[in-house]
């Protein structure tokens, strides 16, 4: 009798041995399960454990009929069909196993969820440290610029600088500026004032085009030189130029000052800002004409003004 009970205790130590391995295994899978598998290997886990509580019952109900300890139909082999007893130890190992699968699948993503962030948080000081630089650069520049417009508005215009040393040049030599008109005819029109005043004689500006024209054309080899036009790098045709000097607005110039200066016999002083009286044709024997360049003072370009004594009567304090 007591090896027959040592042969049944030695199947019961053999089930529950492995129902044992049965839970280390599953609990194995369990742990190696992701998310997207866990719901699969669950349902492996439950057929394992059906298949191991079958094949507990059909080796129990067999070792008992064989016995002759029950009869197939009795309530031992019925009770052992019904699956394998759970002990509380068993329970209390499952309960323990679940409860650790649950705070590894916690930490887990707790631990992912820190990575992420600390993945996030390095390239994100990065450009702050890029945002930041570009910010005080950004404001050193702006700082920059504000200094700056506040000196230029501090400092006065090259119109202003040029008026101021126009006034000072004309103060010492007690002269003048008289207004000109700025038509594209304001040398012609302050050599006629000149004339008029220094030396009497009456021309009109068209007057004085037509005669400025016509000895540029007899002095052809003369003015030829002055005639590189830099746009066509090619020498502009001095009939042609004649023709507009003539006949159009053209602004008058170097060329035209030359011209009549021959034709009046007289020196033309051109004051200018910022450099020395230029004469032209310092052997012309007629009183000299005096007349004032401006390069700043209009918007449109080059002015001239016709330059008068401050007392009405002619004082050639210039010459040297």
């Amino acid at each position: 009798m007591s090896e027959f009970e040592e042969t049944k205790e030695a199947l019961l130590a053999r089930h529950k041995k492995e129902q044992r391995d049965l839970v280390a295994r599953t609990t194995g899978m369990r742990k190696q399960a992701s998310k997207k598998t866990r719901k699969r290997v669950r349902k492996q886990i439950e057929e394992l454990e059906k298949e191991l509580k079958r094949k507990h019952a059909e080796e129990l109900e067999k070792f008992e009929v064989e016995h002759g300890e029950v009869d197939q139909n009795s309530e031992s082999v019925q009770e052992a069909t019904k699956g394998e007893t759970v002990t509380p130890e068993m329970l209390l190992a499952q309960l323990e196993i679940e409860e650790k699968e649950k705070r590894e699948e916690i930490a887990k993503e707790e631990a992912a969820k820190k990575q992420k962030q600390d993945q996030q948080k390095v390239p994100h000081k990065h450009r702050n440290r890029q945002r930041e630089r570009l910010e005080r650069r950004k404001a050193e520049m702006k700082k920059q610029e504000e200094q700056a417009r506040k000196e230029a508005a501090n400092m006065p215009s090259a119109k202003e600088v040029e008026e101021q040393a126009i006034k000072k040049l004309c103060e010492e030599q007690n002269l003048v500026p008289h207004e000109i008109t700025p038509d594209g005819h304001c040398l012609f029109a302050s050599i006629a004032d000149q004339l008029k005043t220094r030396q009497k004689v009456d021309m009109s500006v068209k007057e004085l085009r037509a005669k400025a024209a016509d000895y540029i054309k007899a002095n052809e080899e003369v003015f030829q030189p002055f005639l590189f036009d830099q746009n066509t790098n090619s020498m502009q045709n001095v009939e042609e130029y004649a023709n507009k000097v003539e006949n159009t607005a053209l602004w008058g110039g170097d060329i035209e000052i030359l011209a009549l200066s021959k034709i009046f016999d007289c020196p033309v002083r051109i004051l200018m800002a910022g450099r020395k009286p230029m004469v032209v044709n310092k052997e012309g024997q007629q009183p000299e004409l005096k007349i004032v360049y401006y390069q700043h003072k209009l918007g449109l370009g080059e002015h001239y003004n016709s330059l008068r004594d401050a007392d009405g009567e002619e004082k050639d304090e210039w010459n040297e």
